[in-house]
């Protein structure tokens, strides 16, 4: 049963954010060998000015040793 957190700025359709859903939901199941109904995705939206404390900190660098693809980019 994955559950798969995005964040990203805000901007994106409902559309866009469906269909980003749907894809990462196969892609997981197909990665993990589960099935896509076992999937949960949630996006949520944080504004560029809270990010660093909202993402950076609390999800990036707390979780470091959690992560398995890290970003290209700092927030220092």
């Amino acid at each position: 049963m994955p559950h798969v957190e995005i964040k990203c700025f805000p901007g994106r359709s409902e559309e866009q954010k469906r269909n980003c859903a749907e894809k990462i939901s196969e892609i997981i199941a197909e990665t993990l060998g589960c099935k896509t109904s076992g999937v949960s995705v949630a996006i949520k939206e944080v504004p560029e000015d809270k990010w660093k404390e909202e993402v950076w900190e609390k999800s990036i660098i707390a979780d470091k040793d959690f992560m398995f693809k890290n970003p290209g980019y700092t927030c220092d």
